[in-house]
């Protein structure tokens, strides 16, 4: 049992999805830096004389049905700004260095890989004795036509 979960530890997908959660959760800091440093108090700015910022007041003497708007727009660009990053440092790079480095010939579909098998077989039997009928058009030598 403690032999499977080392291989489970050990496999190549667990440790990058670890080091995925890391640096998700360091540009999430960072991200969130940004946003409250910098778009919050944009968007308090558009949010006019309003003290509670942007929303809208469905009651206007009860300030618990203030919508706020603000924390959802801040979500949103925190969320795009998130993705961008992990792509364009993780992702991108990632992708390109093992288009980069791979050393394995393109995946072929089962059709193709059938008919690479069958044009091989086609030349195995014709560079014979050419008694393989089954893989060759028979020919006038093989057999009599009978009219």
């Amino acid at each position: 049992m403690l032999k499977g979960f080392k291989d489970f530890l050990l496999r190549g997908n667990v440790i990058d999805l670890a080091v995925a959660v890391v640096m998700g959760t360091a540009f999430v800091a960072i991200v969130t830096a940004f946003t409250s440093g910098i778009v919050n108090p944009l968007l308090a700015v558009f949010g006019g004389s309003n003290e509670m910022g942007l929303g809208v007041q469905l009651v206007a003497d009860k300030p618990a049905t203030f919508i706020e708007i603000g924390p959802i727009i801040t979500a949103f660009i925190n969320f795009l700004m998130i993705a961008v990053i992990l792509y364009f440092v993780l992702v991108l790079p990632a992708t390109m260095a093992k288009k980069r480095f791979s050393k394995e010939d393109e995946k072929l579909s089962d059709s193709e890989v059938l008919i690479e098998i069958r044009d091989l077989l086609a030349q195995q039997g014709n560079t014979s004795n050419g008694k393989h009928g089954m893989l060759t058009e028979p020919s006038a030598s093989d057999g009599e036509h009978k009219h």
